[in-house]
Parts: structure tokens; C-alpha cells; sequence
């Protein structure tokens, strides 16, 4: 026991050491370090005010400021599908004063769709601190369709009807529009296109009939299927929502390995210190795991899911390398 518990200091120590090493090269002291932080952070959302990822960073910035001691200033910088305000926080300086709240497209499929013009790399520009939650995307038709109950009976009449059905998306590149492709790939189907500037006008479309189904964020859907007016046949999911937890997944339906879920995630730029990252990491942790934020998150169909640095990593390079297969095979672009 008194061995393990050496054990257990020495790594710590060891990796204390690794970071005032790196604060040092990156212009850090140990006091500096000590001190932080001695100013307001701002925790950028590179997306409009109201949207999903700026309601849950304003949920998370004031526990975090209690935590920390210095307020946390929300700063939106919305733009290219994200791209510009990530983009800012990946050339900020590595103090611990900036830092970026964001979902996954900036991070896993902007570095392929805007290989000319996105101006960073995330997996060099960017240091991972935590996960924040998840949600999975819902399979959605009409609820008029007749005998459509389930992604297989979409995907029988796709076949019997090949071309002559649509699908909504909010824009090409969109994790709505990857996973239908996805679907279709697997599926051995063809729907056409139909991009859209928001999802409720996909879920507005969907309803009259315009398209005949699309993948959509549970916010958005699931009131028009508690209505009836809309039917919802699977999330995208490994495993059941528990939040939808009547919902089977694409996977069950007959779609193995199919998964293609919205995530928030808190990142601040390469070279910040490893104990500034780990301090983020542990107080987010604690943040995520409380029940305040769990009921806040529920109200979007978030589930709370705190992560350490590595496995957002993990999470990033899978979710790219799947993504990049479909984006290739589609030969989109987006420069």
C-alpha cells in the first residue's frame, strides 16, 4: 500500500515536473503558475449567442469562475461554421487565459472539408482538456409516413423508389448531412440533398413532406414527434440515450458500428501548461458531474460526459478517420 501510494506521488511529481518544464519553455514560471489565474479567462464560442454550444459554456463558465476565482468571460466569434472562432483561440497565446468551447465539426471534419483555408490544425494548434456531453442525432420522418417505423423500412423504400426520395440537412459538410451519407453508404441507397439554413426549417420541411427524412438534434425534433407531426426512427448512437432510452440505435437496427453524435468539448491552445490543463480537467470534472448542469444539459438532450485529455484525443482522430472515409467518397470540399 505505502509502495502504490509512492507510486501514485512520483507519477504525480513526474508529470508536476513535465509542466513547469513546458510552462518554462513557453515563457512560464513556477510562480507565474502559482498565481494563475490572476485575470479573467474568456472562453470562446465560436458560434452565435443562444445557440447550443453558447447556452451550455454560459452553463459551465460560472461554477468554473466560482472555482477559479476569476470570472469567466463568454466571448462569441461565430463564422464559418466555426472555423473563425476556433481558429482564433488555436493562435492565442498559451497562458490559460483563452480558452475554446466548441461541438466537433471544427475539430474532426473542418480539417478535411477546408484543407486550403482553415488556417489551423487541431491536433497541433490545440491542446484537448475534457469531453463536456454528448448527444446522439435522430433518424426523423414525417409522422403522415405510412409503414416508416424504422431506418430498414427507409431504407426498403429508398430501394424501391431509388432517386425519388429527399433528405434534409443544414449544409453540406453538416454531421446532419455526413451521417445520411453514411446511411446511404451502408444501406446501399440513394436520396437526394436538400440543404437548409437551420434545422428547424430540416424539421419544418420534413413535416409538409418537402424531404422524406433527415437526421436531426433531438431539440429540435422530438417536441414535433411528442405532437405527432414528426416520427423519429433511431439515434445515431453505439448505445441507447438515456435520455431516449425507447429509441433503439442504427447499430440494433441493423447498421453495425454506426455512430455519428454531437459533442461540446473544452480546448485551449498548444503549449498551454500541463498543470493549467489538469487543473481545467479536474474542476471541469467536477462541474460535469453535478447535477445542476446534468438537468441543464437534459433540456437539450446532452448527456454529461467528463473525459481526460487523451481520450478527447482518441475521440477526435476516430471521429475524423470515419468522417474523412464518407467526405472522400463524396469528394466534397468546402475551400
Amino acid at each position: 500500500m505505502v509502495f502504490a501510494d509512492r507510486l501514485r506521488t512520483g507519477r504525480h511529481r513526474a508529470r508536476l515536473a513535465a509542466g513547469l518544464l513546458l510552462a518554462v519553455l513557453t515563457g512560464f514560471s513556477a510562480t507565474a503558475l502559482a498565481d494563475w489565474p490572476d485575470r479573467p479567462i474568456h472562453l470562446v464560442v465560436p458560434f452565435p449567442a443562444g445557440s447550443s454550444p453558447d447556452t451550455l459554456a454560459r452553463a459551465i463558465a460560472e461554477p468554473l469562475s466560482q472555482s477559479l476565482g476569476q470570472p469567466i468571460v463568454v466571448e462569441n466569434k461565430p463564422g464559418a461554421g466555426g472555423n473563425i472562432g476556433t481558429r482564433f483561440v488555436a493562435r492565442a497565446e498559451p497562458d490559460g487565459n483563452t480558452l475554446l468551447y466548441t461541438i466537433n465539426g471544427p475539430l474532426v471534419t473542418a480539417p478535411t472539408l477546408y484543407k486550403k483555408t482553415l488556417g489551423y490544425d487541431p491536433f497541433t494548434d490545440l491542446a484537448p482538456i475534457s469531453l463536456v456531453a454528448t448527444s446522439p442525432n435522430v433518424l426523423t420522418v414525417s409522422g403522415d409516413m405510412a409503414n416508416i417505423y424504422s431506418a430498414g423500412d427507409l431504407a426498403k423504400l429508398a430501394t424501391a423508389r431509388p432517386g425519388a426520395l429527399n433528405y434534409g440537412s443544414v449544409g453540406p459538410g453538416s454531421s446532419a448531412h455526413l451521417a445520411m451519407e453514411m446511411f446511404k453508404q451502408q444501406a446501399k441507397i440513394d436520396l437526394a440533398h436538400i440543404p437548409y439554413s437551420g434545422f428547424p426549417q430540416v424539421i419544418t420541411a420534413i413535416i409538409s413532406g418537402d424531404v422524406q427524412a433527415g437526421f436531426m438534434v433531438p431539440a429540435i425534433a422530438m417536441p414535433q414527434v411528442r405532437a405527432g407531426k414528426a416520427r423519429a426512427l433511431a439515434v445515431t448512437s453505439l448505445a441507447r440515450s438515456p435520455l431516449l432510452p425507447d429509441l433503439p440505435t442504427m447499430a440494433e437496427q441493423g447498421y453495425p458500428g454506426f455512430e455519428s453524435i454531437s459533442w461540446n468539448a473544452v480546448l485551449a491552445p498548444a503549449g498551454t501548461p500541463t498543470p493549467i490543463i489538469e487543473r481545467l480537467n479536474s474542476e471541469l470534472a467536477r462541474i460535469i458531474a453535478g447535477e445542476p448542469l446534468r438537468k441543464q444539459m437534459a433540456l437539450q438532450y446532452f448527456t454529461p460526459a467528463a473525459s481526460t485529455p487523451e481520450a478527447l484525443t482518441r475521440r477526435m482522430r476516430d471521429e475524423k478517420a470515419r468522417y474523412d472515409t464518407v467526405i472522400d467518397t463524396l469528394k466534397l470540399s468546402l475551400d
